[in-house]
Parts: C-alpha cells; structure tokens; sequence
C-alpha cells in the first residue's frame, strides 16, 4: 500500500520536473529540442530506480517522503542549470553519490539498531570530522567550514551533524531516566543532579567552540539546537531549552563582542543598507530579488539573477541565496510552496519519531528531523534578514556534494525507521 501510494505521488513530480527543466533550457537556449528533457527523464530514472529498490528493500517506508525530496532535489538542480549549467552537471554526479549512499544504507544496514552499539565510536569521528575543519580548513566568506581534498570542496560538517545525531540517540536513550529525575528547583524549573548537567554544557562548549574557531553562528545553532530537541524530547522537560537558550544566547553575546566575523554578520543583519555597496551588498540584492519575485514571480528563467557577463548578481547564488533566486522566478507563490514542502518533510519525520516503538529509534528520527527543520530556518532564515547569514546550505536544493550526500543519507535512516514500525504494524 506504502509503495503503490508512492507511486501515485511521483507523478505530479515526475510532470513538475520535466515541465520545468524544458522551461528552464527554453529560457537559456531559446528553444526546446530533445536535450532539453535530459536531465528531467535522468532525474525521474534516478527516483523511479529508488522506488522499486524500496518496494524491495523497504516495503512498508513512509511514502512521502521520498517524493518530497525528489521535488526538493529537482528544484535545486533545475535552479542550478538555469545559473550555471557546469554546476548543475557537478550536482548531478553529487545526488548519484548521494542515491548510492542511499541504496547502501536501506540494502546493507536494514536493522539501523545496530549503530546503537556504535555510537561512542559515531561521536568520537563526528567530532574529529569537526576538529579536521578546524585545524585544516579553509575560510569561504569568513566562516571556516570547508575543507579541499584533491580538487574537491567538502564540507565535513554535514556528515559530522549525521554522526552526532546518531550519538545522541543511543547516548540519550541510554540516560533519559537519569536527566528526567529531579532533585532540586531553579527559579521553578525542575533540575537533575547538577553532574548529570554535564551533557549540557559540553555540547554548549561544543557549540560556542564551533562559533568561535569555525566564525558561524548557524553551525553552532544547528549542533545545540539538534542537540536540545533531542533532549527534550528524551526527557519531557522544558528545562534543557530553556537553559540552553539561555547557555545559547550568552555565548552568542560573548562571540559578538570578541569575534570580529561574527560582528560583522550582525551589523550587516542589523542594517545592510548602510554598507549596500560593500558588506551589505549580498543581503540587499538577496531582499531586492525576493521584492522582484512579487506574488508569482518573473518566471523560470526570467529572472535578474546574472551579470551579461554570466556572473551572478549576488555572490554565492546557487549555494547561500538559492532561496532568493527561487524566490524572485516562483515569487511568493513557488517560494511558499517550498517551504510548505520542507514543513510536509518534518511533519512526516517527526510523525516517524512519535510512532516509533523504541527509545533509539524515536530519538533518531527526531534528531534527523530537527537537523533539517533548523537547518532550513537558519538559511532561509538568513537570507530574508530574519537572523544573521550563515554558510550552510539549503537541505536538498542548494549547490553543495556533501549536503546532498549526507542528507540523503539521514534519509535512508528515516526511511529505515518507519519501515520498520509500519512492518511491525502490519504484522
């Protein structure tokens, strides 16, 4: 039933894709011939190979997700084609990896539960993934989060955030009775023993340390927020949020004060148009394309997004302000519609999470669908002026090989999950 429902959701997906990718090579090329259905009849292989391995593989998977990522992933690549069509080439061969990494997962590790046994291991490479960024990275845009290996940019924190998650599901599973106990008050909330604090306040050290060597407040915020959701949803308690909002809140004070990158994002968060020629300039072009966009955009492909000379108006388009550009071509309309289908993709993640009939698994799938909520809201977050830019990418959409690879692999494991608690349903 999973499967055939499915299916039945491809199709509109499949007609959107190919629809929009011959739109998007009309728009370059001025015409339409065979090659411009290309990469949508590729695109809908790639997914519709994916379906009959799960109807194998996965049978009972929840059945919108993958449907959900497909249009996400779609979106990107064709967004990308109509910047540059070499980065759209690249990110093609990077969403192959990241369906192979897929496939590996639901084929090779059907019984997820086993990482259980494996999580101290998970951290500590989560971890050093991030201490290697650190030492040995590279600064983009003042935030040091890539590093190059050969001639490839990578970006070790997306599969770091994986590991992490995984950690900490086994770890808090393992420890919620000892975090929900209370023993004393603070200011009326319920607190642990003051040592069973300890968790806290290493991943809010974690997390500043990751502010201030890394110079990115939405790196720091994904960790300590995937980290804190985790925790409340192991223990019950409003306690840990609050806190660590407040932990949060006063590192954050503290970078701004001693970090002169992290300064720098919040004035130009604060008032880009002081310096919209200089430090200002990405965020104001990012407002002025959404502004243009109006209710239902200038069309695929019509768009102001490039110089005559092929350069992109605003710096870092096809990664950073992929948003911006969606949003000026779909207008408020198609830039809507994605965040409803990220909010659909968290709803369905976190609906996994509640189902789920064991503490490892209800951890992971929640974990994995806050790693995405707040990682959308940070990206989008930033390039609309709500909170401060930040480098990381948009899940599924924006350029980038370890995003879409990383992030299809969390969603090997969700799918995993709830195939495993409908299976258990069923049976």
């Amino acid at each position: 039933m999973e499967r055939r429902r499915e299916l039945v959701n491809f199709i509109p997906v499949a007609m959107l894709t190919l629809i929009g990718f011959a739109t998007v090579y009309a728009a370059r090329s001025a015409q339409i011939d065979s090659s411009s259905l290309s990469y949508g009849l590729l695109f809908v292989g790639l997914f519709l190979a994916v379906h009959l391995l799960m109807r194998m593989a996965a049978p009972h998977a929840d059945p919108y997700l993958l449907p959900i990522t497909a249009l996400l992933s779609a979106m990107g690549i064709m967004m990308i084609y109509r910047i540059d069509p070499a980065l759209a080439a690249a990110q093609t061969r990077w969403l192959m990896a990241g369906l192979a990494l897929f496939a590996a997962i639901v084929i090779f590790l059907r019984d997820y539960r086993k990482l259980d046994d494996y999580i101290y291991l998970l951290g500590i490479v989560g971890v050093l993934l991030l201490a290697v960024t650190i030492v040995a990275g590279k600064e983009v845009n003042g935030a040091r989060l890539w590093m190059g290996i050969g001639g490839l940019s990578i970006q070790p924190g997306e599969f770091s955030k994986v590991l992490i998650t995984i950690f900490l599901a086994g770890y808090l599973h393992s420890k919620r009775e000892l975090l929900s106990t209370t023993t004393w008050h603070l200011f009326g909330l319920p607190m642990p023993a003051l040592k069973h604090l300890g968790p806290l306040v290493t991943m809010w050290g974690m997390s500043f340390a990751l502010l201030l060597l890394m110079n990115d407040l939405g790196t720091s915020l994904l960790f300590f927020g995937i980290f804190l959701a985790m925790t409340y949803v192991a223990t019950g308690r409003m306690t840990y949020p609050v806190i660590g909002g407040v932990l949060f809140s006063g590192g954050a004070v503290l970078a701004y004060l001693v970090k002169a990158t992290v300064h720098t994002r919040v004035d130009i968060w604060i008032n880009p148009w002081i310096e919209f020629d200089g430090r200002g300039y990405q965020l104001v072009q990012s407002l002025f394309a959404i502004g243009d966009g109006g209710l239902f955009g200038t069309g695929l492909g019509k768009g102001y997004l490039l110089f005559p000379s092929g350069q992109t108006i605003i710096p870092a388009l096809p990664t950073d302000f992929i948003f911006s550009a969606i949003a000026e071509e779909l207008g408020l309309a198609g830039a809507t519609a994605l965040i409803v289908l990220y909010l659909l993709f968290c709803y369905r993640g976190f609906k996994i999470a509640v189902a789920a009939d064991d503490g490892f698994s209800k951890l992971l799938a929640a974990g994995i669908a806050a790693s995405f909520a707040l990682q959308t809201f940070v990206i989008i977050g930033g390039v609309i002026k709500l909170i401060p830019l930040t480098g990381i990418t948009l899940p599924f959409v924006s350029y980038g090989g370890s995003s879409i690879v990383a992030n299809f692999g969390a969603l090997a494991l969700l799918l995993l999950i709830s195939n495993r608690t409908n299976a258990g349903r069923v049976g």
